[in-house]
Parts: structure tokens; sequence; C-alpha cells
């Protein structure tokens, strides 16, 4: 189980603790900042879930491409939004090459 997973869980945890004494005390800020946190910690977990699937990948790769894999995987595992954000951004740019042009 990565950090990633761990941290999505206590994010979670306090999202729903937020929301709950949100609802109880009519204090809507604390609520919406339950609900947030508890959509960055369903993020976080599933994020986690890929890296660990990733890992797998890693171990089965070509000995000489292990070393750069995981060094990816660590960058990957201490900047999760930054990695999500690159990987959408090259999926845009390679979505707008792929299509037709006239």
């Amino acid at each position: 189980m990565t950090d990633n997973r761990i941290d999505g869980a206590a994010t979670g945890l306090t999202g729903k603790l937020q929301d709950g004494l949100g609802r109880l005390t009519g204090d809507s800020k604390l609520q919406l900042d339950g609900k947030l946190n508890e959509v960055k910690g369903k993020y976080l977990d599933v994020y986690g879930r890929g890296l660990d699937r990733l890992d797998g990948f890693a171990a089965k790769a070509p000995t000489d491409l292990q070393e750069p894999v995981r060094a990816g995987l660590d960058f990957a595992r201490r900047k999760p939004f930054l990695t999500t954000a690159i990987v959408a951004g090259l999926g845009l740019l390679l979505a707008g090459a792929g299509g037709r042009r006239r």
C-alpha cells in the first residue's frame, strides 16, 4: 500500500467528519470543505492503486529500465497532482495531434 492510499484514506475520513460536523452545525463552508476532502481522498486512493499496479510492471521490466521506471514512479508518488496534470496535458496534446486536418 502506497503513502498516497494512506493519505487518501485519512483525507477522506477527515472530509466525512467535516461534512458531518458542517451538517450538524449548519456550517455550509465546513460541509463543502468536507465534500472536497472526500473527493480528494478518493482521488488519492485511486492514484495510489494505480502506482501499486505500475510497481508490479516495473518489477517485470528489463533490468536496464527498472531504475528509470522506479525514478519516475518515485516522482509520481511525491507529486500526484502535478503528475496528473502532466499526463492530462500530454493526453490533450496527443488527442489534438491525432485529429483530422482538412
